[in-house]
């Protein structure tokens, strides 16, 4: 059964997205308890490290070990730090855009998905109140 890499990947996804959507939770829950909800302080954290969190573990499995298993690479980068925050996968994205020469595309994306994300948050809020 655990021979099947398909399962195996689909484990090791659901196994870190586990334990990030619960860092999350609970990180969340601290630096509200701690600092107050004025500014969402947990939010700030979490996008803040899990942005470091995806440089630091990225480059250390594609550019210094070259042994960390494709299921690891999973739990730790699409499993933990998707579930604890993409915003994580956005920095990294944008950073490749950026290398990659697409400094008209990583600007554009960069931006857009910033100022869009809000206004699709809006959106999404006048759409609910509509609803019954």
């Amino acid at each position: 059964m655990l021979q099947d890499p398909n399962l195996r990947q689909a484990l090791a996804i659901s196994f870190g997205a586990i334990a990030g959507a619960l860092s999350r939770y609970y990180l969340t829950l601290w630096f509200a308890s701690r600092f107050g909800t004025s500014f969402p302080y947990g939010t700030f954290f979490i996008n803040v490290s899990g942005c470091l969190g995806m440089g630091f573990f990225s480059t250390l499995a594609v550019e210094k070990v070259a042994i960390i298993s494709p299921e690891l690479r999973l739990m730790v980068a699409t499993g933990f730090l998707g579930a604890y925050t993409t915003f994580s996968t956005y920095g990294l994205e944008s950073l490749a855009l950026m290398r990659g020469g697409n400094l008209l595309t990583a600007t554009g994306y960069w931006f857009g998905s910033a100022i869009l994300g809000v206004f699709s948050v809006q959106l999404g809020v006048i759409v609910a109140r509509f609803c019954r």
